[in-house]
């Protein structure tokens, strides 16, 4: 026999159960949908840190020295951006430059971030959006080739 109390107590599951649900959803929702940018620019990172590193091998005798360095920075930044999804891939924008004046190669991607919609959602509560990107995600790397 059931008890007025036990009555009382039958939808508290369910409702303690849907009020963790939205909070460890928030939570996991957050996590997921920040961990791609930051993949991304980590990825970048390396990309022109390794561009730099692989130009400073190059022949600094060689005819068209500047040319030679800005196409070799330009095919490293290719090789380790070969894995970027498709869908963001067509907007990524490396680029290397290198300055004779100055002697400094600098390397860098872009890529703005909405492009990243097309392959994940955007979540908007109000003002608030998850993910809340800057306008791009950018990295640069710059050395200094001293002969």
């Amino acid at each position: 026999m059931k008890t007025r109390l036990g009555k009382k107590q039958q939808g508290a599951a369910a409702i303690e159960f849907a009020l963790v649900f939205v909070i460890f959803f928030a939570v996991l929702y957050g996590v997921l949908s920040y961990s791609l940018p930051l993949l991304l620019v980590q990825s970048f990172n390396n990309a022109t840190a390794e561009a730099v590193r692989r130009s400073m091998a190059v022949d600094p005798t060689a005819a068209n020295y500047g040319g030679l360095v800005e196409t070799l920075a330009k095919s490293v930044l290719n090789e380790k951006l070969a894995w970027v999804p498709t869908a963001v891939k067509g907007s990524l924008v490396p680029a290397a430059t290198y300055n004779p004046t100055t002697k400094v190669l600098t390397a860098s991607v872009t890529l703005p971030a909405t492009a990243l919609t097309t392959i994940m959602p955007v979540l908007k509560l109000g003002t608030i959006t998850v993910p809340s990107l800057p306008t791009n995600l950018k990295a640069e790397s710059s050395a200094q080739l001293v002969p």
